[in-house]
């Protein structure tokens, strides 16, 4: 006979216990692993090997529960039995509400102490100082293609590329009043009001747009100012109580942000191979025809497969590029370390910004 109500959260409230009995064991596993480690000298945080117990978890996942459901459980696991032995401080651009805050918090999980910045320079400032332990900054958008900024300070920075986060981006319309009537300002990143240029110019078509610091910010100053309206995420929307005027305005409807986590090599060296793996160089070459092409050939020759190739001005006025380049695989593996020393042997720059678990 099938189950009634009363029945099933009886059981329901008997796994709770449970689950809660098995939870507190593992955060004494987790204590003692942590003692452990503070005894050897080693780090709290090793990315590959959450990515591999959470790689394991979902090839033994029997459903119902889906993949990214038991990922996004077991990292807010894995974050508070962190927090146990270390709370660990993350920077990322502030205010609250912005989406570097949902990449940190959906990367590190909720058990952290934010420390929230005014500007991406300030965000390496403060984990390069020891302000916080870690970095999060967005380098690169499905529609708007790499964020300069991000990538220029990579460059001189000695931060490395620890992790990654990729975040689906729904850009909303947010204020006061829940209409499209009387705006005078949409406030937004710069990277946001691309991201939804086309929106804006057939619903808001005279409405002045108004580059901010963050998302966030601009919803802080469209809560302020009534005939002001700020374009961000649903977070940024509760943190400010505004209402949604539109929904999901940006231009494309897979828009995607990838996001870098750095950090000091002191704090935490190179992520050792997980199994699924980037490593991410800036190179420049010497300004001679066919130099370009040859700095792919020990790519092809090792097998190893480029994801990005993007370019930026050296800023020596001699129309010099440095070229930001992703490769799969880890420098552990003999065919990707030939191939990198290949490479390096013909570069005049050469730096390696990280190697690290790839996200999915």
């Amino acid at each position: 006979m099938p189950r009634d109500l009363a029945q099933l959260r009886t059981e329901i409230d008997a796994v709770d216990r449970d689950l809660l009995e098995l939870l507190n064991r593992r955060a004494g596993l987790a204590n003692e692993v942590g003692e452990l480690k503070r005894s050897e000298g080693s780090t709290v945080f090793r990315p590959e090997r959450e990515a591999q117990v959470i790689q394991g978890l979902q090839q033994r996942n029997p459903g119902p529960l889906k993949a990214q459901n038991v990922a996004t459980i077991w990292r807010e696991i894995m974050s508070a039995c962190r927090a146990l032995e270390a709370p660990q401080r993350i920077a990322y651009l502030g205010p609250a509400g912005t989406f570097s805050e949902q990449a940190a918090v959906q990367f590190f999980g909720s058990s952290i102490q934010h420390v929230p910045c005014v500007s991406f320079d300030e965000v390496f400032q403060a984990a390069a100082a020891g302000t916080a332990d870690f970095g999060v900054v967005p380098v690169e958008n499905s529609t708007e293609g790499v964020v300069t900024r991000s990538l220029d300070l990579l460059l001189t920075s000695p931060l490395h590329i620890v992790g990654e986060v990729s975040l689906l981006v729904r850009h909303h319309l947010l204020r006061k009043e829940n209409s499209l009537a009387g705006i005078e300002a949409v406030l937004a990143h710069p990277q946001a009001l691309a991201q939804c240029q086309g929106w804006l110019g057939k619903h808001l078509p005279e409405v002045e747009r108004r580059a901010v610091a963050s998302n966030a910010e601009g919803a802080r100053l469209a809560a302020e100012h009534p005939n002001w309206a700020a374009i961000a995420g649903e977070r940024a929307g509760s943190e400010f109580g505004l209402h949604i005027a539109a929904h999901a305005i940006q231009d494309e409807a897979f828009n995607r942000t990838r996001f870098a986590v750095v950090c000091l090599p002191q704090t935490l060296a190179a992520p050792q191979a997980s199994g699924k793996d980037c490593i991410s160089l800036v190179v420049s070459v010497p300004n001679r025809p066919g130099a370009v092409h040859d700095i792919l050939v020990p790519l092809k020759q090792h097998g190893v497969s480029m994801t990005r190739f993007e370019s930026r001005p050296a800023r020596s006025g001699q129309w010099e590029y440095f070229f930001f380049i992703d490769v799969q695989g880890h420098p552990s593996q003999p065919h990707v370390a030939a191939a990198l020393a290949d490479l390096q042997r013909l570069c005049a720059f050469y730096k390696v910004l990280g190697t690290y678990p790839a996200s999915d």
